[in-house]
């Protein structure tokens, strides 16, 4: 995604590879792993949806006690029961 927005002239590339030195610094859970997987089973289960592939995403940011950042209105949509929600800002945002 950053790349793509220096490709198309949206960031500078100096810009973006701030950005993704903050991203790579963050401790995150990955998708896939033993209790993620369990978790989005439940929340697919509670929500009656046909799948897990959504309460995946939503897992790793209740397992990460996060807000989940997503530009998928469906999901989206999904997450407003489960986790809370955060704009895409927040993460270009400098913390200190």
């Amino acid at each position: 995604m950053l790349f793509q927005a220096v490709r198309h002239g949206d960031l500078t590339e100096d810009r973006a590879l701030e950005h993704h030195e903050r991203l790579t610094e963050l401790k995150m859970r990955l998708l896939g792993d033993r209790a993620s997987r369990r978790i989005a089973w439940k929340i697919a289960r509670e929500h009656g949806w046909e799948t897990t592939y959504d309460a995946e995403y939503l897992a790793v940011a209740k397992l990460q006690a996060d807000a989940l950042v997503t530009v998928t209105p469906g999901l989206a949509a999904k997450a407003k029961d489960v986790v809370p929600l955060a704009p895409l800002e927040v993460l270009s945002t400098e913390q200190d």
